[in-house]
């Protein structure tokens, strides 16, 4: 009877062991899904970050670039229009003098 008691109290204490063995496994477990879930959440945010920066970059370079295109657009049209009006001078001006 000794002999089943003792052989029970080792198993009893076996169990509590592998019972204790496996509560820190799952915490380890635990934290390392936490560490893991923390790491991703910032990459995440850094991702995001990255992309807002490279939104803003565009759309600014957007907006220089539209402000480049309008002032090329307007020298050009004021460079047509000083064509035009030179021109037209000489035209006057040719009207005006007699031909020989």
């Amino acid at each position: 009877m000794k002999d089943k008691q003792e052989q029970s109290s080792k198993e009893t204490v076996r169990k509590e062991k592998r019972i204790k063995e496996e509560i820190e496994g799952l915490a380890r477990e635990q934290e390392r899904k936490k560490a893991y879930l923390a790491k991703e959440q910032a990459n995440e945010e850094a991702q995001k970050s990255k992309k807002i920066k490279r939104m803003e970059k565009r759309a600014a370079d957007e907006i220089r670039q539209s402000a480049k295109d309008q002032a090329r657009r307007e020298a050009f049209f004021a460079h047509e229009k000083a064509n035009a009006e030179a021109q037209e001078a000489r035209r006057l001006k040719a009207k005006k003098e007699p031909r020989e």
